[in-house]
């Protein structure tokens, strides 16, 4: 629907243009509208689902393109700083060495669509994404030879990002050992339907944009694996096994709407085939969207918000990941099976990797500390990013609410134990915090 108003509003815009060469102010404003770049990101989290990449390589790919945006827009803005020199490794990005007739706003589209189209696999559509832009753009009178310095500039942009990107030791972590399987019952085994291989075990070497360390957050460690009756990890392994017998509707529902995971696999006597779902962070991405949109944001403001939640999200799913994979600690569904009911299936798929700490208790938390700190502490909005998915919306009175709602959906879901939820929003809450405190867009 977003990009259905889109294209009426630019053709609206046509039909108001008594010429079809548009002044340096109309082309400016017609650039500035924030429904283009939020068609630009709904059109990368689309190519990102269909892809199937995991929620922390989703993380990347949101961020990089997300920061060349920021850098072009915020070199033709009053009082917006550079992140260079505060996002970890990041330098200056080239400035233009004629800026006379150069349209930053057309720039950060280009550089969004040209780090975008580096980072995943379906080019073609980041491809005809970007063609479908120019070719509005062009009946607008706003033509390729007249935008070619700015869509120039917008790539020496992308080009400078992606060296950055670079040189965060992704592609040295492809070779990594994958995770290893062990006997010690206490650690994370794969699990039904697909017993997929345990995900990113080495995201924890990736380099983090804001935090120092991957560990720098910490969380207590989890409960000592012990299913002795009365023991404190048995209780932890019966609660959610009785709260997944007696759940409610509502609780259903929630686990069902904040459930965001790419991996589902469905079985059918002996086809199986995969699910394409939205990742966590694509979902946030998704909020950040429209909060922007509620709060009719400019252009510059808007992408300063994605931007921000972007680097929330980065860092918190490596803070994360270097949890899971020091712990390992195994999933409820596992021991359950074992040890108490081979029968029972939680609710929710479970994810392929270790349980401790949440994922999204931490990023959920830690992308709400920002839209807070931005927006405000009582915004009230209506989360429809999976209507798309075939979910009903949902009503929040703030982002915190949503984040909590998010967290305990795990354990509505059969997925996670309570001390993996709790912890999880202590480690988002700090490293939220902290990104709130270190980067600061504004003089």
């Amino acid at each position: 629907m977003k990009k259905i108003m889109f294209y009426v509003l630019l053709i609206a815009s046509l039909v108001a243009c008594k010429s079809n060469k548009l002044s340096d102010g109309e082309a400016k404003e017609l650039l500035s509208d924030t429904a283009r770049f939020h068609t630009a990101l709904d059109q990368l989290t689309d190519v990102i689902v269909h892809d199937i990449f995991s929620p922390p390589v989703a993380s990347r790919i949101y961020v990089y393109p997300m920061v060349a945006a920021y850098e072009v827009l915020q070199q033709d803005r009053d009082g917006y700083r550079s992140m260079a020199g505060q996002l970890n490794g990041l330098t200056a990005v080239p400035t233009p060495t004629d800026s006379a007739g150069l349209y930053y706003e057309l720039a950060a589209l280009e550089a969004f669509y040209a780090v975008s189209q580096a980072l995943i696999f379906s080019e073609i559509k980041i491809t005809d994404a970007r063609a479908d832009m120019l070719s509005v753009l062009d009946s607008l009178g706003l033509s390729l030879a007249q935008s070619q310095k700015s869509l120039d500039y917008g790539k020496q942009v992308a080009d400078h990002i992606l060296a950055w990107a670079d040189k965060d030791n992704y592609k040295q972590t492809r070779s990594d050992p994958k995770y290893t399987i062990t006997d010690n019952p206490a650690e994370w085994k794969p699990t039904p339907p697909a017993y997929m291989e345990g995900i990113e075990p080495s995201w924890r070497n990736i380099r983090p944009l804001v935090i120092k360390t991957a560990n720098q957050f910490r969380p207590v460690a989890p409960t000592a694996f012990d299913m002795k009756k009365g023991s404190k990890f048995y209780k932890e392994t019966l609660e959610v096994y009785e709260t997944g017998k007696k759940l409610s509707e509502e609780e259903r529902l929630i686990a069902s709407f904040w459930d965001c995971n790419p991996y589902v696999m469905n079985q059918t006597g002996h086809m199986m085939f995969a699910t394409k779902k939205i990742t966590p962070g694509g979902h946030w991405m998704g909020i950040a969207n429209i909060a922007s949109e509620a709060s009719k944001h400019d252009l510059m403001s808007s992408v300063e918000t994605t931007m921000l939640v972007s680097v929330a999200l980065f860092d918190a799913f490596i803070s994360c990941w270097d949890e899971k994979y020091r712990s390992k600690l195994i999933r409820p569904e596992t021991v359950i099976n074992e040890y108490i009911d081979e029968e029972w299936k939680p609710l929710l798929q479970t994810p392929p990797f270790p349980e401790h700490t949440s994922g999204h208790s931490v990023i959920s938390t830690a992308s709400a500390q920002v839209l807070t700190h931005l927006i405000g502490e009582d915004f009230a909005y209506t989360d429809d990013v999976e209507l798309k998915y075939g979910l009903p919306v949902r009503k929040f009175k703030s982002f915190k609410q949503a984040s909590a709602e998010a967290a305990i959906s795990r354990l509505y879901g059969g997925i996670h134990y309570m001390p993996a939820i709790a912890e999880g929003v202590k480690q988002g809450e700090l490293l939220g915090q902290y990104i709130i405190s270190e980067l600061k867009t504004k003089e």
